[in-house]
């Protein structure tokens, strides 16, 4: 058979729903052999919004993401969607045409070292040199990007290798099963906890990935030790739970309000370094610190575990439950950041304040959403005030990039979870700079019937450096544009539009457009003045998001 077919068979065989991309001459026979496959091929606007469909998708179902795109300009249109499923280790396998292996040698038509360009922004990047190798550089690229940690892969595909014939087929797929800790190691560890007075669980992004939720609610129900989530790993317990404490990361304040301060114990279950860097939770490396992952720690001067747990999380934690001989009842630390929380948007939920305070808004969108809906959030001064307040009541029902953080990602990484979950209501989060990023995949939407909410938080601004700018130097820079209307930008692509003129109106909006069988994208004004409330509450910003 062609090399091309062997290909798409592979792809097949390591059960591929959807390939997001772009067709382009050096992936013709590629395109050609998937007309013939029941893999469905989501043609998108631009590769940058294949490539975030792709980090979403993954991120949700655990399988890989799979985008495509031609040789040169398509394949480095990828870079930042790639980028950021491999910093927030979303499983995704990126594919690109090359041109053919006889002028790679040579200066030549858009052609780019595709591979070294890869490397530092994925876990695997190779180029297929022969058909033969075909199913062992497929089955490994699917391989790595899904074991953990998980992250992004990419193949170069030159067009003369996949018009050659060969008789190969795909290997059979593996699964990678995680062992489980030591029972002495264990045991340690449920003593560290015994000794300890104010013990304090972190949890971060690989519980999620580890579906470890359960398994962290039955721990709770026998030891009562307040928890703290990261930005990506909101819904890990239910907000209402007695036990969360809510959302930290990013912020310097949280080393209080979130209870580090009086914890002489920090248990981290799936704790990724990249979301919230340690030196702002153990700035003085005080803390005793049990780590338990699929990997062992990222070395850190701030993050030293006297004990590592590495296997599946799961049930390791379960294995520690059952070692703590005494049921855990009391703790000294105080919920400031949920009460913190409940407070604010208590006060706010029925504000009438114009433009809408985020509060509100917010408010608004948990009301009108079912707690298995999903909303993904996009990058901006939005994200903050949906990573502090939006309440989640399970795991992966508030999608927020963290790692690499992307601005664009919203309305692709949409479209995403629709075709992924299609009974589930999904709406897209996003501020007005981050929306026209990727809005071109509105048209992707509709023709693919993926009827998604794209809520605009409007305020003709790059809001969150405007913020950082007043706060640094009190003035700000280059930081304010002009928007479409975007209610006329909807109706031309075919869509529903909707502005809100009134703080009353946005509720009935949502509710309306998550009946709509088509994309709604709705303009809402905001207050970002209220940026400063958000830092007087819950801590101050740090100066640098990298911090």
């Amino acid at each position: 058979m062609k090399a091309a077919k062997l290909f798409v068979k592979c792809l097949e065989n390591e059960n591929v729903e959807f390939i997001f991309g772009i067709p382009g001459e050096e992936n013709l026979d590629i395109m050609d052999a998937l007309l013939d496959s029941d893999i469905k091929f989501i043609t998108t606007r631009h590769e940058q919004g294949a490539a975030y469909m792709a980090d979403v998708y993954g991120r949700l179902t655990g399988k890989s993401g799979v985008c495509l795109s031609t040789l040169g300009p398509g394949a480095t249109n990828l870079v930042t969607g790639v980028a950021d499923a491999n910093m927030d280790n979303a499983p995704l396998v990126a594919i690109s045409g090359q041109a053919a292996t006889t002028r790679l040698h040579k200066e030549s038509h858009q052609v780019v070292d595709l591979v070294s360009m890869f490397k530092p922004i994925t876990k695997y990047a190779t180029q297929v040199l022969a058909p033969e190798t075909i199913p062992e550089v497929v089955r490994k690229a699917f391989k790595l990007a899904e074991a953990e940690k998980p992250g992004a892969t990419f193949i170069d595909l030159p067009e003369n290798i996949v018009e050659m014939e060969t008789n190969e087929a795909p290997l059979p797929v593996s699964v990678n099963r995680l062992t489980f800790a030591d029972n002495g190691l264990l045991k340690d560890a449920a003593v560290l906890i015994e000794k300890a007075k104010n013990p304090l669980i972190l949890v971060g992004n690989g519980a999620v990935r580890s579906r470890a939720s359960d398994h962290i609610l039955a721990f709770l129900k026998t030891h009562k030790i307040p928890v703290v989530n990261t930005f990506m790993a909101k819904g890990i317990i239910p907000f209402s739970h007695e036990m969360a404490m809510g959302t930290a990361g990013l912020q310097k304040g949280d080393y209080e309000n979130g209870g580090f301060a009086k914890a002489d114990l920090v248990i981290c279950v799936g704790f990724d370094m990249v979301e919230y860097h340690p030196h702002l939770w153990n700035p003085t490396r005080k803390h005793t610190i049990i780590h338990i992952d699929t990997k062992k720690s990222e070395v850190d001067n701030s993050y030293i575990p006297e004990i590592e747990l590495i296997g599946n999380i799961g049930k390791n934690l379960a294995g520690l439950g059952e070692m703590i001989e005494k049921p855990i009842k009391s703790t000294q630390i105080d919920f400031r950041l949920r009460k913190a929380m409940v407070d604010e948007m208590n006060r706010c939920h029925k504000s009438d304040a114009w433009p809408m305070l985020p509060q509100k808004i917010i408010w608004d969108l948990r009301t009108a959403m079912k707690s298995t809906d999903i909303a993904v959030s996009d990058v901006g001064s939005h994200k903050m005030w949906m990573a502090r307040m939006f309440r989640c009541d399970l795991p992966n029902t508030c999608i927020i990039s963290n790692g690499f953080a992307g601005m664009g990602i919203a309305v692709p990484g949409a479209i995403a979870a629709k075709l992924a979950y299609p009974e589930k209501g999904i709406v897209a989060v996003t501020g007005d700079a981050g929306f026209m990023m990727n809005s071109q995949e509105i048209e992707t939407a509709l023709r693919c019937n993926a009827p998604i909410v794209i809520l605009v938080w409007n305020d003709c601004q790059y809001g969150l450096i405007e913020w950082k700018q007043q706060r640094r130097f009190g003035r700000s820079a280059y930081i304010d544009f002009k928007n479409p209307d975007f209610v006329q930008y909807a109706h031309s692509f075919g869509a529903t539009g909707v502005r809100i003129e009134s703080a009353d109106q946005l509720l009935p909006a949502l509710q309306a457009a998550l009946e709509n069988p088509t994309v709604t994208i709705i303009d809402c004004p905001v207050d970002y003045s209220q940026n400063d409330r958000l830092t007087a509450l819950l801590g101050n910003v740090v100066s640098e998001i990298g911090d």
